[in-house]
């Protein structure tokens, strides 16, 4: 039986009082680009670090390709890591910097790290203290997508990055996949996850709320618009994917849209519409409304 690349029993994180996360059962399968999914604060990170045997559990155990994940001597053997905050050696190229990396990490494919560098549009030639934000993050993500580590983990990989190198962070995302490796991507951004990933564990709260494909993250999405008339407003408490209809004055209202847009569309162009706003709500704010009132 294959191991998993991940596997997380009964796992939890106390500091003091405060439980950071609660007793997370969660395996990844070896081969797919799984997502971690929730807000900030949620316990995120914390599993991380968990995983990477950089913090000891309260209680329960994790596991890397079935090596228990204090073992860090050999479990780091078999990944490569993305922090969400990137520091590099202030004196050291960038080039410098990833030949570095390369010579302690798992082994690097040096052909599609140079292809990588040209991608992301990187100049190895400037000194780690130069790098802005994101050009800091680049030289950790082409670090780690040219190594031969079957297990990426990336902690908001994407944060730094502008929609152009975003684009090109997905495709590395694809080719890992395609190559074997095993993607884990903690994230808060829906629809990064639903962009690259196979499937997603959802946590809130320090507590794990669901494990699901990313087609079904669609329940997710949830758009809110506000609509101004000319005169009184149509009913729409009875228009499919038309939720949580509020009257905002005499004349206008305001509602929630989940799934396809055509019914409400349609709905709208039979009324004098004088002003329509949309507003795509935040990953918190959708799992506030979401899971809200939900316990485990």
């Amino acid at each position: 039986m294959v191991s998993p690349a991940l596997l997380t029993e009964s796992l939890t994180k106390r500091y003091g009082r405060m439980t950071a996360l609660d007793s997370l059962d969660l395996s990844v399968p070896a081969g797919e680009v799984f997502g971690f999914l929730g807000p900030n604060g949620a316990g995120k990170s914390t599993t991380i670090r968990l995983l990477l045997g950089l913090a000891r559990p309260t209680a329960g155990r994790a596991c890397v390709f079935g090596a228990d994940a204090a073992d860090v001597a050999v479990t780091h053997r078999r990944l490569a890591y993305v922090p969400a905050d990137i520091a590099l050696w202030p004196r050291l190229t960038g080039a410098e910097t990833l030949e570095l990396l390369a010579r302690t990490g798992p082994g690097t494919d040096l052909a599609y790290r140079d292809e990588l560098v040209e991608r992301f549009g990187l100049d190895p030639s400037k000194p780690g203290r130069t790098y802005s934000t994101g050009n800091r993050q680049k030289v950790a993500l082409i670090a780690a997508f040219a190594t031969r580590a079957p297990l990426l983990v990336l902690d908001e990989p994407s944060s730094g990055l502008d929609p152009l190198m975003e684009r090109e962070f997905r495709h590395a995302v694809g080719e890992a996949r395609d190559n074997g490796q095993t993607v884990f991507l903690s994230s808060h951004q829906l629809s990064e996850v639903e962009a690259v990933c196979d499937k997603v564990a959802i946590l809130r709260a320090g507590r794990l709320v669901d494990v699901a494909a990313v087609g079904e993250l669609r329940r997710l999405h949830r758009t809110e618009v506000t609509a101004g008339f000319a005169t009184t407003p149509p009913d729409l408490t009875r228009v499919p994917g038309v939720e949580e209809v509020e009257a905002t004055g005499a004349t206008s209202v305001r509602f929630t849209l989940i799934g396809p847009p055509g019914p409400a569309l349609h709905a709208l162009a039979a009324a004098d519409v004088r002003s329509l706003t949309v507003r795509e709500p935040s990953l918190e704010e959708i799992f506030l409304g979401y899971y809200g009132g939900e316990e485990r």
